[in-house]
């Protein structure tokens, strides 16, 4: 019976912080070796971190990551490793996977296909390697064969696929097939998104029975560089059956997903299944002896919380929201040296969802980790040390602070202050409408007329929001803490944010998500909760209000959906006309459909023209945003999604077609169908 334990090492790196970097490799070694592992996967790039950008371009780089390299190699013995770094070869640099084995390197496999979409941009930093080629590297005394590779260890075949390798449809597992691979080893940087886990589990599952191989897919952990977040994700099959699934978003700095694959099973199946087999000339052979091990029962077993069919997934989508934007919001924290988080409180949805996500990153650190775990992560804050309990600790790291003028009402401040006394967090309540007033009475005597909403709206409401700011940048850097902007993806949209107003701070943790489904959130939160177990009571306030930026007099009874569209609505015209790029009349068709007996021809057709001449003015306030995280694939963020000019002609020749055709449709007494 030929056994083989495999493990999947899960590591939470941080671009260039080599020596970070360097420990958690090697105490995922040490572990890996401790449970008598005989082949460890590592991540991609996991040596310098994925997310080094322009600095991939520095010769320095891969030089240092070659040094890290060497230092590792030297914690190697008695067990195989893949370990992920840039390599550099007649002055192109690849991404590569580094085969190490009993303290000797074997050899480098190049990324062959690189993720140039959306938040990777690969093809900047990296050459793909051409398939079947092979060439040789000097490191000091020796040289190493690079390439498009295989190692057979004592008649044991390993390939790899490198992330995207895996996500196309020619992918290089189909030529390891043919080769005989025995175990295909996919090290990947793979962003997260809402349910992607599904779709790697078939790819991987998929691999594995196609190929007939034992397929080992680890991923990177935790917000790394600022903006992507990876989810830990790792996966091992055998011949089309998934043999177990790791623990995804969690807080600890490396852990193992270990199995024992069965290659007589899988001989068995390559013997029934192969129709062809060819020879490779780039098979890199060494000696090693996997040891004699007894069989164990591989469980796959997911947690609880992600338990549910993907066909039926009820909460899924809100349970990794919570727990990625935690987890991105503790690793920022962490990463940056801050001392807390500073959130104005205004009451209403937005900031509320963002001092829940701080408490949340927090009690679920502390569940995993322990208090004193917890505490010994974030060592260099001083003033949490004596702290005992979630309560404690959320008090010395969370302030929340809310600004009222004349035109905040007693609920806001209600539902702020209920927010923050059920979490303890630190809580301000400050007013600043004599600082609005002082600044209307300079530029009153400045133009010589009184400010008045009937002709200076949209200046009284920025004001305000604006004089909120300097206040919170001030608690901020008093406390030395990170202050965190509150804007959300739909107000992005559309510009339905004050800039240097509500979009302050230096990182945005809402920016990539919607208000419909945040408001939906919220309510989950208060009543259902993280594994139904972790809810937030004092979400009750906010979730009994309907959003308001109370910026005009409380009489105008200010209400946000009134001022701009309701949010259902925003978010399926957002999805249409910047996701799928549809032109306003493909949108009006879709949305007719799609609202059929909810808004009317006409809202529909005032909230589409509405939505394409506010996304075209406001693109500038999109390039201002504080940087955001990444949680689906239709994100706003023009530095790493959607990219949009700054000035542009408005879409007036499109919102005339659209009227044209909405005022034909009319006069001929139809309805419309949808036609794409």
């Amino acid at each position: 019976m030929n056994l083989i334990k495999v493990a999947g090492g899960v590591v939470n790196q941080t671009p260039l912080a080599w020596e970070t970097n360097k420990q958690n490799i090697i105490g995922c070694i040490e572990e890996a070796i401790e449970q008598d592992i005989s082949l460890l996967c590592l991540p991609e790039l996991s040596i310098s971190g994925y997310g080094c950008e322009d600095m991939f371009f520095a010769p320095g780089t891969c030089e240092t990551a070659l040094e890290m390299l060497e230092d590792i190699v030297n914690h190697t013995s008695g067990i195989i490793v893949s370990v992920g770094l840039p390599l550099m070869i007649n002055n192109r640099v690849y991404n590569a996977a580094c085969l190490i084995a009993n303290k000797q390197i074997r050899g480098f496999v190049c990324k062959k296909n690189l993720a140039n979409n959306g938040v990777h941009y690969e093809t900047r930093w990296f050459q793909p390697w051409p398939a079947g080629e092979r060439t040789e590297l000097k490191i000091g005394e020796f040289s190493y064969p690079v390439g498009d590779i295989i190692f057979e260890a004592d008649g044991v075949k390993i390939g790899f696929e490198i992330c995207e390798d895996a996500w196309i449809a020619n992918r290089p597992g189909r030529d390891l097939y043919q080769q005989g691979i025995d175990i295909i080893l996919n090290p990947s940087a793979s962003h997260f998104a809402f349910l992607k886990t599904y779709t790697r589990e078939r790819f991987v599952q998929d691999g594995s029975r196609a190929f007939g191989a034992a397929y080992l897919y680890v991923n990177l952990l935790g917000n790394e560089a600022g903006r992507i977040i990876f989810d830990g994700d790792t996966m091992i099959a055998q011949a089309g059956e998934i043999l177990v699934s790791g623990t995804r978003f969690s807080y600890k700095d490396y852990y193992l997903t270990t199995a024992v694959i069965d290659l007589n099973k899988l001989r068995l199946e390559q013997i029934q299944n192969r129709l062809t087999f060819r020879s490779s000339t780039n098979t890199v052979s060494f000696l090693y002896s996997f040891p004699e091990i007894t069989p164990v029962k591989n469980v796959y077993e997911l947690e609880s919380w992600e338990t549910s069919s993907p066909l039926h997934i009820g909460f899924q989508k809100e349970e990794e929201f919570a727990r990625a934007v935690s987890l991105a919001l503790f690793d920022y924290l962490r990463k940056s040296r801050s001392q807390g988080w500073v959130i104005s409180l205004s009451g209403g949805a937005d900031s509320s969802a963002i001092t829940a996500l701080c408490y949340l990153a927090i009690e679920m650190a502390v569940r995993e980790l322990g208090i004193e775990g917890f505490k010994k992560k974030l060592s260099y804050i001083k003033k949490i040390q004596d702290c005992q309990t979630v309560q404690e600790l959320s008090n010395k790291l969370i302030t929340n602070i809310y600004q009222g003028t004349q035109n905040s009402s007693s609920d806001t401040r209600n539902s702020a202050a209920s927010l923050a006394n059920d979490l303890n967090t630190t809580f301000y309540d400050i007013d600043i409408n004599n600082i609005v007033e002082e600044y209307k009475a300079l530029i009153q005597k400045a133009i010589g007329r009184d400010l008045d909403w009937e002709t200076d709206d949209i200046a009284l409401q920025n004001i305000q929001a604006r004089v909120r700011s300097p206040s919170a940048w001030l608690l901020t850097n008093v406390e030395n803490a990170l202050l965190l902007s509150t804007s959300n993806r739909s107000e992005a949209a559309v510009g339905y944010a004050t800039m240097d107003g509500d979009t302050s701070g230096s990182i945005s943790p809402i920016a990539g998500i919607d208000k419909h489904f945040l408001r939906h959130w919220l309510r989950w939160l208060e009543n259902t909760g993280l594994g139904g177990e972790v809810t937030i009571k004092g979400l009750n306030g906010v979730n009994s209000l309907q959003p308001t930026a109370e910026l005009r007099p409380l009489e105008a009874k200010q209400v946000d959906e009134e001022d701009l569209m309701p949010y259902d609505l925003l978010n399926e015209i957002e999805n249409a006309a910047i996701r799928d790029k549809k032109s306003p009349k493909e949108c009006l068709i879709f949305m007719e459909l799609h609202f059929a007996g909810i808004y009317s021809r006409e809202k529909l057709i005032l909230s589409i023209e509405r939505f394409f001449k506010l996304w075209s003015r406001n693109q500038w306030k999109r390039e201002r945003y504080a940087p955001s995280f990444h949680v689906d694939d239709h994100n706003l963020d023009p530095r790493s999604w959607c990219r949009f000019p700054i000035l542009s002609g408005g879409f007036e020749k499109e919102l005339e077609e659209m009227r044209d055709y909405a005022e034909n449709a009319k006069g001929k007494g139809r309805k419309s169908k949808i036609g794409f």
